[in-house]
């Protein structure tokens, strides 16, 4: 046996003992193989649709516009609301099941426009990205402002994984443009293209006497994704790094502490949601207390993408 043949021998049973030393779990219903279906009938006065707002989580079927809560221990959320304006009940639906070439379920979240038309009272066009995170949604929704505020972002975590992985595919339209629209006022042409966003954020999250809720960073993965891609990409890695990341040579303005105009909310032991405040960056070696996941289709500012962009996940699951 020649010195050659015996050293591709002793790699190849390295590689496959580190494959088998890395442990794969599925995050809680991160096959996206069972959906909530909810059937929504919206109010007279914009048209009377029946709607279905879709959720993640053990299959059932909901009838009727009651707020949502996650059921089967789900720890997902998505930008599909319920929202009851002026007594009015509205659907959006931007996160829907969609089936795999070959078999299986997946997520499809799409950037679209809600459309919302009541003779003399109400006409307007929201902007919605397609998002998926852990962490709940809370209903109904009553106002576009301060979006963030209805959005209990983070579930309990305690572990320190490498990295997070998925399956996607992305579509991103030809001629694609990006466009901002609230609701109120016009819509406005932005520069450049939008990008489609993953991230996986840790915390070591603690509460003041007055409810305040404050964070340190423990761990850090975000990345955009910005070219169409030709099909599926299968077991995609977005690792986690620990610590103070700032003068390392992958660190980019994504990565940073997450700023106070789009500061993220949970509620506190009083019920209350409030802020989380990320003070600093954590040692390297500390314990979160919370992990943020989310995909979005969109590059993550409110009412803000581009129409018909679209990501598909699936498999989601953390590597430690």
């Amino acid at each position: 046996m020649t010195r050659r043949f015996q050293y591709t021998i002793l790699m190849a049973v390295l590689a496959l003992t580190g494959a088998a030393a890395q442990k794969r779990e599925l995050i809680k219903y991160g096959d996206f193989e069972q959906w909530v279906t909810r059937n929504v009938h919206e109010s007279a006065i914009i048209g009377g649709n029946d709607r279905q707002v879709y959720e993640v989580g053990p299959t059932a079927t909901i009838e009727g516009s009651s707020p949502y809560k996650a059921t089967g221990g789900s720890p997902w959320a998505t930008s599909n609301v319920v929202a009851k304006v002026c007594g009015v009940t509205k659907c959006s639906n931007a996160v829907f099941p969609d089936d795999r070439p070959g078999g299986g379920r997946c997520a499809r979240l799409t950037s679209l426009i809600e459309h919302c038309k009541a003779a003399g009272i109400i006409n307007i066009d929201v902007m919605v990205a397609g998002t998926m995170f852990l962490g709940h949604m809370i209903e109904p929704i009553k106002s576009t402002s301060d979006p963030y505020s209805k959005m209990e972002m983070g579930v309990p975590f305690t572990r320190r994984p490498k990295a997070l992985c998925y399956d996607y595919r992305l579509l991103i339209p030809a001629g694609a443009r990006r466009i901002y629209s609230s609701g109120f006022g016009r819509k406005k042409d932005l520069p450049g293209s939008d990008k489609a966003e993953v991230f996986i954020i840790l915390q070591r999250r603690w509460e003041d006497s007055d409810g305040h809720l404050y964070a340190k960073r423990v761990g850090t993965g975000r990345e955009l994704l910005d070219k169409t891609t030709p099909g599926w990409v299968n077991a995609h890695r977005l690792h986690v790094h620990y610590g103070d990341i700032t003068s390392q040579p992958y660190y980019c303005s994504s990565m940073q502490l997450i700023p106070a105009e789009k500061i993220y909310y949970a509620r506190n032991s009083r019920g209350k949601m409030v802020p989380v405040e990320e003070v600093g960056w954590d040692s390297a070696d500390s314990t979160p207390t919370h992990i943020i996941v989310m995909f979005s289709a969109g590059s993550g500012e409110p009412y803000t993408g581009t129409p018909g962009q679209t990501l598909w996940i699936d498999n989601v699951a953390l590597l430690y």
